[in-house]
This record gives C-alpha cells, structure tokens and sequence, in this order.
C-alpha cells in the first residue's frame, strides 16, 4: 500500500543478547509494514555475546554498536537516523499488521509523538488487568513496551533520552513528550512479552515497579531510582 506521504519512519531497536527475538521481530517487521515509508531498521547492541548481532545483519538491518544501555543506545540510533520519524520498539514487543500506515495516519492528524496499546502473550488474567490502563492517555500508564513513534525533530528539541537513567529511561522522555506536545494512544495493540513477569513473579515484579513510579513522583533521581532496581528487581534473578 502506497501513502500520499512526505514522512520516513526510521525504527530504532536496543538490544543485549536478543538472538531468539531478533530474528522473528526483523521478520515480523518487513512482512507487516504495508506503506514503504519504512527507511531502515537500526538495531543498537549493548555488547551482545550472543548471535544478536550477525542475525541482525543477515536480516538486511543496520547494526550500530554501544555502550550498554537502553537511553545511550537508543539516542545512538536516533543520531544516525535518516527518517522523519523514529519508531523506538524493545525486540520483544510486536506491533500491528500496518503499524507504519497507523503511525502515518496520526503524524498526518498533528500528532507529534503517540504510542500503541499493550497485550502481553499470555493468558494471565492478572497481566491481561495490568495491560487494559495502557489505553488510558495519561503518562502513569505509559512504559517503552508499548513501543513509541516520535518525530525526529520534536525528539531533537527536547535532547532525546536523559542518559542519567539506567531505567526508567522511557518514562522519563515521554513525560517530557506529554509537557511538548499533544501525545496520542493508538487503538491498536502490541503484544509484549510477559517473560519477565512470569520468571520474576507478577505482583512481586510489579510492586516493585509501582514504587520506582512512586519514587520518581516523590522527586527521587536517577541514580536513587537505579538503585531500588539493582536492590530488589536485579536481585531476583538470583532468588
């Protein structure tokens, strides 16, 4: 499908060892965009020592190497982007058959920034709960995995992600976005994956990221932030 359209999209994608997501997400990309407005696809490795890398290669993307870290990754890829608009997606989260046409659609309607709803891939009630409030347009209900479009020169104007945040990088930038512009929730979902839920436990996991929320309402900074996450969500992986 071809749009009367001036706009690019540029996808930008961090990765550290996402070698069984990369390629289904590279593949999923190319057979579901419906415009050919889609300029490339940048995968941005944090120091993978998996396949991430070759796979993302193979499968025709433009591979920048960084520093680890989802704000200085993602600001890499943003800085080598040609696209109008950059497309940020986590290599676990899939978009809508004709995610691009959407995201054309409401830039052409004047929204600057916007992102979809969320599903996670799973049965689960109490998740499939969680995910219903990211149709809600209010940034306490936004989070990176329902992925995020921004125009380039609106991401520029507000300097892109503040890379002081080790997490809660993605909350913090489209915080800013709602104070710049008029930001939009797409009816449409992704679907996510619900693996860290489902390995860390879900109410325990999501307490935990309901106080790093709370903190940084409290005025808690960044490195205060990083170390609630190091303290009591890191530490799961070893419980």
């Amino acid at each position: 499908m071809k749009l009367n359209n001036p706009y690019s999209i540029s996808i930008i994608i961090p990765v550290y060892n996402e070698a069984s997501n990369i390629i289904r997400l590279l593949k999923y990309l190319h057979e579901n965009s419906v415009t050919q407005t889609v300029k490339e696809i940048i995968v941005v490795d944090g120091g993978s020592t998996d396949q991430t890398v070759t796979i993302a290669q193979n499968e025709g993307a433009t591979v920048l190497k960084s520093d680890k870290g989802r704000a200085k990754q993602m600001n890499l890829g943003a800085l080598h982007a040609s696209g109008d608009i950059l497309y940020f997606l986590h290599a676990d989260t899939f978009p809508p058959k004709g995610y691009d046409k959407f995201i054309l659609i409401a830039i052409n309607k004047g929204f600057n920034a916007g992102c979809f709803r969320m599903k996670f891939d799973t049965s689960k009630k109490f998740l499939q709960f969680f995910a219903w409030f990211s149709r809600i347009n209010h940034k306490l209900c936004r989070g990176g995995d329902q992925s995020l479009f921004v125009q380039k020169k609106l991401f520029q104007k507000i300097q892109g992600y503040s890379e002081e945040y080790i997490i809660y990088e993605d909350t913090e930038f489209i915080g800013r976005l709602y104070q710049n512009t008029t930001f939009t929730v797409l009816p449409q979902y992704v679907i996510t994956s619900a693996r860290k839920y489902e390995q860390f436990g879900m109410v325990r996991l999501l307490y935990h990221f309901g106080m790093i929320h709370l903190q940084n309402l409290l005025g808690f900074g960044p490195k205060k932030l990083n170390n609630y996450y190091k303290k009591h969500i890191v530490n799961l992986s070893s419980t």
